[in-house]
């Protein structure tokens, strides 16, 4: 087919439709989308299930899509809001079914930078806005000229350079204050260098198959996961329209009942008191405070003065999703409330609320979360010994990524007793959470015993974080005997996380057993170790 734009092919497929010119578009973005998923999950297959329902959402609401959209921006940020809903689902079956998903490596040729930014930039991407969002995309992840990205913006070339420039210094900063310097020269080819990778050989021929049937092939669980992204979707787009009804629905009298309902103490915002803007938030999981609506505007503008109300109806179980949403929306402003926080984790009915806010992980809010803040050490410390193994799980987590506000003292011997939980997901998650250069000579030996972990998910874990100690202490050598024991593992995830991990921390032990490239299918290239 001659070379079209984007929008030329989706045309052709919502007019005409055009299988050859669905399959082109896949093919153009397939890597980028794949790139995204993998960037949240960390496994390629989990990844290539969230590739397919972004292109089956995109032969859903391919008819709905206007001229003006640009495809490139609609898609990474469909991937990013699509992998954030497999995130929470997977979070969540843990908490049901006691075992997380596992983690597989980045990339073993990627760069130190990359190695530490790679888990923040989808992060850093959802707080830029939509203009700026795109013209990354465009510049970094697809490699167009400051003129393609000019001519799609509606713009002229000088004024795509500054987007493109202001965008970067934003993502530098946000990375900044989460204590990985760069300057925006270098940081801005790390990113064109590393953000996408190259998607499985047949994924693009399967995404294809599986879009264009609008996923009537997909199997249980990619269905399940187009579902909550589509809902997620029309969710941030609807935030930005204010009801005009709300006026109608509180007359005098109902307006009466309400301020006479809450304490004197409760703040007022636009002749509302908080609690009312409180019930106002969306019930889904995690939406995105970063969307501009009047209920995250009131507890921005209100910020420590919303802190009693959000704790008293957080404590009398009023709208707890809805407060744990605005304590997102608040951000680093919820610093006072982390000593009541912390109190309620000794409550079996709060606790998970509590280590929900403590343990955000910002994939939504473009303000900071409250976990970065040094004072929630202590606390996610205590949570590692709750008797709720999501409490256990969340709080492991967190401690992994604020390794550098840490104090690793406390923090390596509580997560690695954590290895020994009785819950498999806890125990992958501390395996996972182990991202210290320090005290090597604790970390290494616990993670080579969880290699013989009877859970396959912790067995994984550990081989992969061996795998990144290997860039920051020479001791993690010493797990070469166990892991070449995992070539063997009857479990081919294993088998892939000890793969790349030999490959990585001794390419001549990998060599000798004849250990070649994995495929995406599972197997080794010129596999001549035994079976």
């Amino acid at each position: 087919m001659q070379e079209l734009d984007d929008n030329a092919l989706l045309r052709e497929y919502v007019e005409r439709g055009s299988d050859e010119a669905f399959a082109a578009l896949v093919t153009r973005h397939v890597h980028k989308v794949y790139s995204v998923a993998l960037r949240h999950t960390g496994n390629p297959h989990s990844a290539g299930e969230i590739t397919q329902a972004v292109f089956v959402i995109l032969a859903r609401k391919s008819r709905r899509l206007g001229r003006r959209v640009i495809l490139s921006g609609w898609l990474y940020q469909t991937a990013r809001l699509t992998a954030v809903t497999f995130i929470r689902s997977e979070i969540r079956r843990a908490r049901r079914e006691q075992e997380a998903q596992m983690q597989t490596a980045l990339n073993e040729n990627e760069s130190a930078l990359w190695t530490q930014i790679a888990p923040l930039l989808d992060a850093a991407m959802a707080g830029l806005n939509e203009a700026d969002r795109t013209a990354v995309v465009l510049r970094f992840f697809d490699g167009k000229s400051m003129a393609e990205i000019g001519a799609a913006l509606g713009a002229n070339e000088n004024a795509a350079k500054k987007r493109v420039n202001r965008a970067v210094e934003k993502l530098r900063k946000y990375f900044s204050k989460r204590g990985v310097t760069s300057t925006a020269e270098t940081l801005a080819g790390t990113i064109s260098a590393n953000s996408v990778q190259a998607a499985p050989a047949l994924l693009a021929k399967t995404v294809t198959a599986v879009a264009i049937a609008k996923g009537v092939a997909a199997s249980g669980s990619t269905l399940t996961l187009i579902k909550g992204a589509l809902k997620i979707m029309a969710w941030t787009k609807t935030q930005t329209v204010i009801v005009a009804g709300v006026v109608v629905l509180l007359a005098v009298g109902t307006a009466m009942v309400i301020v006479r309902a809450v304490s004197v103490t409760d703040p007022i915002y636009d002749g509302k008191p908080l609690s009312y803007w409180l019930t106002q938030f969306d019930p889904l999981p995690n939406p995105e405070p970063a969307t501009p609506n009047k209920a995250n505007e009131a507890v921005r503008e209100l910020g420590a003065k919303a802190i009693p109300t959000m704790l008293r109806m957080l404590q009398k179980k009023k709208q707890p999703t809805h407060v744990v949403h605005a304590f997102y929306v608040l951000g680093p402003m919820a610093k006072p409330a982390i000593p009541a926080l912390t109190k309620l984790l000794d409550r079996d009915d709060r606790a998970t609320e509590a280590v929900d806010i403590l343990g955000f992980e910002g994939y939504y809010s473009s303000v900071g979360d409250i976990a970065l803040e040094p004072e929630v050490t202590l606390p996610l410390l205590k949570a590692l010994t709750n008797q709720n193994s999501y409490v256990r799980l969340v709080a492991a987590n967190r401690l992994g990524l604020m390794k550098i506000k840490l104090e690793p003292n406390l923090v390596i011997p509580a997560l690695i007793r954590a290895l020994k939980d009785s819950d498999a997901g806890v125990r992958q998650s501390a395996a996972s959470a182990l991202n210290f250069n320090v005290d090597a000579s604790a970390i290494v030996p616990a993670l080579i015993e969880a290699l013989g972990d009877s859970e396959p998910s912790v067995r994984g874990a550990a081989a992969w974080r061996l795998a990144h100690l290997h860039f920051t202490t020479p001791q993690a050598s010493a797990s070469v005997p166990k892991l070449l024991t995992l070539l063997n593992d009857p479990v081919v995830e294993v088998r892939m996380e000890a793969t790349n991990a030999l490959k990585t921390i001794s390419p001549e032990a990998s060599a000798k057993a004849g250990v070649g490239a994995w495929n995406s299918g599972g197997y080794f290239h010129g596999e001549t170790h035994p079976n």
